[in-house]
């Protein structure tokens, strides 16, 4: 018997492990102080009240014999892939039913997807990065070059001709750095892909936080996209499911690589290895796109908003370069006084209590910058910004 010998070329601890190690250590020698957390980027606003009545309603259907429901269709019931479908319509996207795929969440779908790609593809992601992309690659032995973003590209990198690439990830408005991808640069992204007969992953799990309206929220809104991307969304940021776990993943019909449609293979392994997601959680998505879902999820969306201008405006008047936080629940900012990222975590922390993420835990290119997360509370978020303009002017 062998294990798979990919896992021994991980990093040997995850990144936010790592971080929540540092904090609990910290927190063990000063039990007295007040630690604000702004890393990790869970939410804190509960689910809406149209979702808690959706499940609450099918949580007693599942109580009664005529209205029970055991095994679902591991796809996704027709009802949410419906709601879904006229999600995407509202912003001039046209889906077939069967090209979604309820899931349990983008993260997962963004490792499985890869059970239906070839070992020997080369694969592009983005320096920074969401580790989950580089770490699910490394662990099927697959061949992994970067596109360097960084200050200069307002770390959105474009591709290259020097660079060639058969599955190529992006995520747009960007995790950890916030940048969101406009359509002319999202067109070359598609040409590049249908050029090199290669598959865009497209990560829009915070698609909703874009205000701009000249910025595209999926990447089928670019012309031959459907050619050559599939589409992964999460209810996590949009309606604060991170509990509570649901997702959808797009594949469309028209995806053929090797003669061979990547819908039908996706199907086959989703009705394999998944059983779906429950039937009371998929009550509780369907209510999120209901006029009402819709209303409340706005509200708790522009809860999160304003936090972000909260912390933008307190790096604006220290002179803090930074990005994200107008269309994304991130800010990526440049550490001060030419700081390491984990020199600027700790002294955070040490100094002021408050916890971030590293830049450089995003990869190479993430040196000396820091994520910041809109998803605290009202009160916590400008208590943070606080102490961070109070400190900084006491030092100066």
């Amino acid at each position: 018997m062998e294990i798979n010998k990919n896992y021994l070329n991980l990093e040997a601890s995850y990144l936010f492990s790592t971080i929540a190690k540092k904090v609990n250590e910290y927190s063990e020698k000063n039990p007295d102080k007040n630690i604000i957390r702004l890393g990790i980027g869970d939410v804190t606003l509960p689910l809406c009240g149209a979702v808690v009545d959706a499940m609450k309603t099918a949580t007693e259907e599942m109580g009664v014999q005529e209205t029970f429901r055991g095994y679902g269709p591991e796809q996704g019931y027709d009802f949410l892939k419906s709601a879904i479908k006229d999600y995407y319509k509202s912003h001039s996207v046209d889906l077939e039913s069967d090209e979604i795929f309820i899931s349990d969440g983008a993260k997962s779908d963004l490792g499985n997807i890869l059970d239906i790609l070839g070992t020997n593809n080369t694969v592009m992601v983005q320096n920074p990065v969401y580790p989950v992309y580089v770490d699910t690659n490394i662990m099927a032995g697959r061949k992994i070059v970067y596109s360097d973003c960084n200050e200069e590209n307002g770390f959105l990198s474009m591709p290259s001709e020097d660079v060639k690439a058969d599955i190529i990830y992006l995520c747009s408005p960007n995790n950890p750095t916030g940048a969101v991808y406009n359509r002319e640069q999202l067109s070359e992204w598609v040409n590049y892909a249908i050029k090199n007969n290669a598959l865009i992953l497209f990560d829009a799990a915070y698609e909703c936080f874009i205000s701009d309206e000249t910025l595209p929220r999926s990447i089928y809104e670019i012309e031959g996209a459907k050619k050559c991307a599939i589409e992964f969304c999460s209810l996590s940021k949009t309606a604060g499911f991170t509990g509570t776990r649901c997702g959808y993943t797009v594949v469309p019909d028209s995806l053929i690589y090797d003669g061979v449609s990547l819908n039908k293979l996706w199907l086959r392994r989703q009705t394999t290895k998944f059983n779906g997601v429950p039937y009371i959680v998929q009550k509780g998505a369907a209510a999120v796109f209901t006029p009402q879902g819709q209303k409340e999820i706005a509200e708790n969306i522009g809860y999160y908003k304003e936090n972000a201008k909260i912390i933008m405006k307190a790096l604006d008047e220290l002179g803090i370069w930074y990005t994200g936080g107008a269309n994304s629940p991130y800010i990526w900012l440049k550490c001060p006084d030419n700081m390491k990222s984990w020199e600027f975590f700790d002294y955070l922390l040490n100094n002021m209590q408050i916890v971030g993420t590293p830049g450089v835990g995003f990869g190479t290119n993430g040196e000396g910058y820091f994520r910041l997360t809109s998803f605290g509370s009202r009160e916590k978020t400008i208590e943070a910004m606080d102490r961070l303009l109070n400190y900084s002017l006491a030092v100066k």
